[in-house]
């Protein structure tokens, strides 16, 4: 109980320290640090006039993967056909140059911990999941082959609701991301380049979407508190494991049934449905322990004190 306190005071520490500072449709300012996430990109040294052709040859300098950028300037060409906005930037004192606005956004990621996590997951995750999705499925070959029964998510679960909930509340997320994504990116673009952590002052959307992803940490510690609770430390990882492949299933279910159409809300109900139906069927406890006393849904080895019950 103490721990839970403590973290709910943690977490309103840090709704109130972050503030949501973007100016309306404002990628970037003067000012502003980012860093360079493609391999190289060119700067052209000399500043771009409005009398100088577009295609004269300049000197150009080379900055490279992982230098901190910062824009020193910003210039408006109209007669440049290729894009009209110049950013200066600068890595040093000495190595600063002009560049297209679009190259410029194409090859830097915001110098924020936020939005380097958002760049990586987006072209990290499918390998990712499919690492864990496949030691979640050895986990669970193990558990069959071995022809022991031990507990897995939605198969033999455990009386817990915070499991169920888990599920539920990452469906949630991944809808409320995917909707973002497909019917306002720019909300989303926008966030991104002035990332926070705080829920309040965004648009309605995005501030659900945080919401979700607050809630879904929470009960990803309740559960996996609840769960060696509940279990003996074995049981408790692969009972962790089979959970964390169901998770994985429902977030890509759900971000590609959105992004494809719009059937994923009727998908979402009937998922709802199923895990409401599955967990009250399996959270009435018909038995007790004769050693400890505690609940049990089926009669053979007690979870909690290991005894055998006939």
């Amino acid at each position: 109980m103490k721990k839970g306190l403590r973290f709910l005071l943690l977490l309103t520490l840090l709704l109130s320290s972050c503030y949501y500072q973007a100016e309306d449709a404002t990628l970037y300012v003067v000012g502003d640090n980012f860093e360079l996430s493609v391999d190289s990109l060119s700067l052209q040294s000399n500043q771009p006039l409005h009398n100088l052709p577009i295609d004269t040859v300049c000197e150009q300098l080379n900055v490279y993967y992982g230098d901190p950028l910062v824009v020193a300037e910003t210039l408006v060409i109209p007669e440049d056909s290729v894009d009209s906005v110049w950013v200066k930037l600068a890595r040093d004192q000495f190595t600063m140059g002009w560049t297209h606005q679009h190259d410029f956004l194409e090859s830097v990621v915001p110098d924020d911990p936020i939005s380097q996590f958002i760049h990586l997951f987006s072209i990290r995750h499918l390998g990712f999941f499919a690492i864990l999705f496949a030691i979640s499925l050895l986990a669970l070959l193990y558990q069959v082959f071995s022809r022991k029964r031990p507990h897995v998510f939605f198969l033999r679960d455990i009386l817990s609701p915070y499991p169920t909930f888990l599920l539920i509340t990452l469906a949630v997320s991944a809808l409320l991301y995917a909707g973002i994504q497909h019917y306002v990116p720019e909300t989303w673009v926008l966030y991104y380049y002035h990332p926070t952590l705080n829920p309040f002052g965004l648009p309605a959307i995005l501030s659900l979407f945080l919401c979700s992803v607050w809630m879904l940490l929470i009960l990803a510690i309740a559960t996996i508190e609840e769960v060696y609770r509940l279990l003996p430390a074995g049981e408790a990882v692969l009972y962790l494991l089979s959970l964390l492949g169901c998770c994985i299933l429902c977030y890509l279910t759900f971000t590609l049934a959105t992004l494809s159409s719009g059937a994923s809300y009727f998908l979402f109900a009937l998922f709802i449905l199923v895990l409401a139906l599955r967990y009250f069927r399996n959270s009435r406890a018909r038995f007790l322990c004769g050693s400890c006393g505690k609940r049990l849904q089926r009669l053979g080895k007690c979870p909690h004190c290991g005894a055998e019950n006939r």
